[in-house]
């Protein structure tokens, strides 16, 4: 195996998304942004390719409406140095997504909490 990347597929959302994590992370990276030519995903994210923290992620808008949305059984898994870097990462989520588990000590972790963003991607965030 060459490597493995995450691939999160939006409804439409995904450059909406991007700028989030922008406004998110410190250190967002796009490598590439490529856009549909025609049809009713004229101007959507054909495919892109960001790191966040060095870590990539593909990010695309389906091409054709799906029933199928993002659920909290599949999440990112972040590990902060710092509480100050925990509490600015969840605070930003939470102000415009939802809480799974407020950030408190869980006794598995000094600190952790479990967030979805505005699209319905999961982010677990704990303290090192």
């Amino acid at each position: 195996m060459k490597s493995m990347t995450p691939f999160l597929m939006f409804e439409g959302r995904a450059e909406e998304a991007i700028q989030f994590y922008q406004s998110v992370f410190k250190d967002v990276e796009v490598v590439f942004i490529n856009y549909f030519e025609s049809g009713e995903t004229k101007g959507k994210v054909m495919q892109s390719l960001i790191t966040i923290n060095g870590n990539p992620v593909i990010l695309n808008d389906a091409n054709v409406s799906e029933a199928s949305k993002f659920t909290p059984r599949m999440s990112f898994f972040i590990e902060c140095d710092s509480m100050d870097e925990l509490i600015t990462i969840y605070d930003k989520i939470k102000s415009k997504g939802s809480i799974l588990m407020p950030l408190e000590d869980y006794g598995f972790s000094r600190q952790f909490a479990w967030v979805t963003d505005p699209f319905g991607v999961s982010w677990q965030i704990n303290l090192v």
